[in-house]
């Protein structure tokens, strides 16, 4: 009886936080969802801290371009092959 009790008493908190995030929203002027990840905090965009995920795809697109870069050649036999 007791675990039903905190149970129910967790659900109506969730519910008021629930509640009081969506009249946050409504009510304020632009009417977003707070932005908090890293790339979106002007703050550490000043002190040069990007996120993880961010800098992996920069990286990742870095390394296809020089493995792009990397498989052309300047042989004369396959451009002669290609024109």
């Amino acid at each position: 009886m007791e675990v039903l009790k905190l149970v129910l008493i967790a659900i109506v908190l969730m519910t008021f936080v629930v509640l009081g995030l969506g009249i946050q929203i409504l009510f304020k002027k632009e009417g977003k969802f707070p932005n908090y990840h890293i790339g979106g905090n002007k703050h550490m965009k000043e002190r040069g801290i990007s996120c993880a995920q961010s800098y992996d795809k920069i990286e990742q697109a870095n390394a296809r371009k020089e493995l792009r870069f990397k498989k052309i050649s300047l042989n004369e036999s396959e451009t002669e092959s290609y024109c």
